[in-house]
């Protein structure tokens, strides 16, 4: 059994990790320069993004790699380095779990390829799943204990990633943004998640949902993936609150109070790996340490409605996927929830 497997048997539920985009930069990372460079340049920092995260509670951490294959490093001109910066990156999270004292999962984030798939672009399936072979080698070489797939939007590249992660011989969890009416800006609802890899030859660790638009809005995709399919287990890796451009920065509105709740209603929503995304600090994760752990320890909640998130987590952004299903066409790209 894999450890992310064996710890979701042992704990029912863990605790992911949060902001890496957004706590490099608060590091000095500039925009234009690859995160990944780091991994090489300034292996130290990414050892503290790595170390902060299990210091304030996190049961996995995720590789600094979310940009990490051909295509994206292509637009710095370092399509070359692929198997170096992944197998780097691996390496910095792999010392930091080792000396945790506790069992740490090390997930190897892949990102989309930032292309679009055949017939709305140039890159074929085929070449999708190679680009994605050669970064988890890396990965793999560095010592992850699972492939970590995220932001996805296209069914296509889902299937592609992984079928990449099941050639490697990795165990493997996928999540989506359902940022578009509810749904991923390619058309696939949260309801569809669970059912999406039903053909590949190993299936899934977990599923799920990342980033998005606030936490409210992550909160109705999770109820609606494990509604669709209860045995499931399902991330909720949020972003924290909305953001907000505030001079020349962007400010996430979601406080340590906020996300703590948000841990809660996720684990009443069937969650079983509960993190957060853009914006999510240490402090934050402290927070939602914290109220798991008192959470689980608690006589089990009722599955929340969408009316009891929005009261208590914040309005969402957009329509639930259901909701816009039932809308009028001329109505759906302007509806919106206050």
């Amino acid at each position: 059994m894999d450890l992310l497997s064996r710890l979701l048997e042992e704990k029912g539920v863990l605790l992911a990790d949060g902001a890496t985009g957004t706590t490099l930069f608060e590091m000095g990372l500039s925009s234009g320069h690859s995160p990944e460079f780091w991994n090489d340049e300034k292996p130290e920092n990414i050892r503290k993004l790595h170390q902060d995260f299990v210091d304030a509670g996190s049961d996995i951490i995720l590789t600094n790699t979310f940009g990490g294959n051909r295509h994206r490093l292509k637009l710095h001109n370092a399509q070359d380095r692929v198997f170096e910066l992944n197998e780097k990156a691996a390496r910095i999270a792999r010392e930091v779990a080792d000396a945790a004292g506790r069992p740490v999962v090390v997930a190897g984030s892949v990102g989309p390829t930032g292309e679009l798939l055949v017939p709305l672009g140039a890159l074929t399936k085929e070449e999708a799943k190679q680009a994605f072979i050669e970064q988890m080698e890396g990965l793999k070489a560095g010592g992850v204990d699972v492939i970590w797939i995220e932001t996805m939007s296209a069914v296509d590249e889902i299937e592609a990633a992984a079928a990449a992660a099941v050639e490697v011989g990795m165990p493997y969890v996928i999540t989506a943004s359902f940022d578009t009416a509810g749904k991923t800006m390619m058309g696939l609802a949260p309801a569809s998640m669970p059912a999406t890899l039903a053909g590949q030859a190993t299936a899934p660790v977990a599923v799920g949902a990342n980033c998005g638009v606030g936490a409210s809005d992550l909160l109705s995709s999770v109820l609606d993936m494990t509604a669709a399919d209860p045995s499931a287990v399902v991330v909720a890796k949020a972003n924290c609150g909305i953001p907000e451009i505030r001079g020349d920065k962007v400010v996430y509105t979601g406080t340590p109070e906020l996300m703590a709740d948000y841990t809660r209603m996720a684990m009443d929503a069937g969650a079983r790996i509960i993190g957060g995304c853009c914006g999510t600090s240490c402090n934050h994760l402290r927070y939602m340490r914290k109220a798991l752990d008192e959470h689980l320890s608690e006589d089990k909640a009722p599955r929340p409605t969408v009316e009891e998130i929005v009261e208590k987590i914040g309005p969402m952004k957009n329509a639930t996927s259901s909701a816009n299903d039932e809308a009028p066409r001329r109505e759906r790209r302007g509806r919106r929830r206050a």
